[in-house]
Formats: structure tokens, C-alpha cells, sequence
């Protein structure tokens, strides 16, 4: 099952063309970026100043939108929730893993920014037990969509993240003196952990880093810009 089935929701995945560039601290300029979030909110059709993204931080936390929440006041986390209707949650990316949530059972949207440090966290964890603690959601009927991330094609981290990481050496791979990092792995293993159902479990598989023609990556680039994920209920 896919969230493109749910005519009730809007989600999407930007790209470079889709979307440019929707992050304000990355040094560009604020109202090329301004003007970047304003068309994009006019193509997928929602209000920009309801839109919730965050002050990203590597971090495990998730943020519980209220009422407070808009496109001027991001909270400082890496995960948000949500049972409002045109409430659009955006998190943004440039190589770490971008995951969105739908109950369609209890009317809740999630979206996480699941990087190392998230992932190592079991951000995507916390996110599906918050929805369960604040609106009822049951694990295996939450929707969940993976996109596009560095893969461990090219995710080259050193021994200490390999020996810091011990739980996880299954999403290790080891080419000559060199260990590469499959963040993916990982998700896919915490959600089906969870409860989450693996054919409610959409997957791009597609690494920013190989790709960057269409989306930004931090890791072969440097500065560059986010492309984001969007989900909100209609």
C-alpha cells in the first residue's frame, strides 16, 4: 500500500527541479527561498504560512504540532505529528533519510528527519509511539514512505562510527580498509520492529549522493541546498 492511494492526503518528494532549494540556513538567498516555498505551495495547492518544518538538529525528538506551529516558528526537532487537517509538515534533506507516516485509521501524519544520529536514536520509533500516545494509531495500520537518502554506495564512514555502532554492523559494509553505511537498513529494520507492516512500507531506494542532478547531497557536494518531503491531511 502507498500513500499515492489516499486521495485524502497530500504528499510529495521535491527535487532540485520540483522544488530548488526550501532551506533557509544553508547560505542562500532568503528570498530565492521564500519565493522557492511559495510556488511549491502553489503547485501541490496548501497555505505556505500553515506550513510546519523544523529547525533540524540530529536528534531523536519529536515535536507534537500546535496550535503555535507555522511556517514562521519552526520548532527545534526532527520529527513532527499531527491530527490537523491542512496542516502541511515538511522535513528537509540533503542526504539523510526523509520518512513520512499516515493513519488513515485515526487520521494522523507524521514526518521524521532520520539522519546517523536519528537513526542510531530510533527517531522513526519514537515517532510511531507518539502517534500512538497522542491519537490512538495502531503500528500496523500506519503507511510509511522512505526517500531518497545517500545509500551505502557511497555513505563512507570511519572505524569509530563502526565500533560506536556495534547494534547495527548488519547495515555495514566493508570494502578494503573502508566501511560504508546503509542508514536505510537500519529504518526499514526499526519500522518492521514497531509493528509496521512491511507491504505498508514504500521505499525510493534511490541515493541522493549517485543522483545529483535531481536531489542535493551533502556528502558530494558540501553547501547545497534540501529538498524536502511534504504530507498533510486535506
Amino acid at each position: 500500500m502507498r500513500l499515492e492511494s489516499f486521495t485524502e492526503i497530500l504528499y510529495s518528494f521535491t527535487t532540485r527541479e520540483t522544488g530548488g532549494n526550501l532551506a533557509f540556513h544553508v547560505g542562500d538567498d532568503i528570498e530565492a527561498v521564500n519565493e522557492h516555498h511559495t510556488s511549491l505551495s502553489e503547485e501541490l495547492g496548501y497555505d505556505k504560512d500553515a506550513l510546519v518544518h523544523m529547525k533540524q538538529i540530529h536528534s531523536d525528538i519529536v515535536h507534537v504540532v500546535s496550535e503555535q506551529d507555522d511556517f514562521h516558528t519552526p520548532p527545534t526537532c526532527d520529527a513532527l505529528v499531527t491530527n490537523k487537517k491542512n496542516v502541511p509538515l515538511m522535513v528537509m534533506v540533503a542526504d539523510c533519510t526523509p520518512v513520512l507516516f499516515y493513519d488513515p485509521t485515526c487520521k494522523a501524519i507524521g514526518v521524521a528527519h532520520s539522519g546517523r544520529a536519528g537513526t542510531f536514536g530510533n527517531i522513526v520509533k519514537n515517532v510511531v509511539e507518539t502517534m500512538k500516545k497522542e491519537y490512538g494509531s495502531k503500528p500496523e495500520d500506519i503507511i510509511v514512505s522512505i526517500g531518497s537518502a545517500i545509500g551505502a554506495c557511497c555513505y563512507e564512514v570511519g572505524a569509530e562510527i563502526y565500533e560506536e555502532a556495534k547494534e547495527f554492523h548488519y547495515a555495514f559494509e566493508k570494502r578494503g580498509e573502508s566501511y560504508y553505511l546503509d542508514i536505510n537498513k537500519i529504518i526499514l529494520k526499526q519500522l518492521k520492529e514497531c509493528g509496521i507492516k512491511e507491504e505498508h512500507i514504500q521505499n525510493e531506494g534511490i541515493c541522493s549522493s549517485c543522483n545529483t542532478e535531481q536531489y542535493f547531497s551533502y556528502r558530494a557536494e558540501g553547501q547545497t541546498g534540501r529538498f524536502a518531503g511534504i504530507l498533510m491531511m486535506k
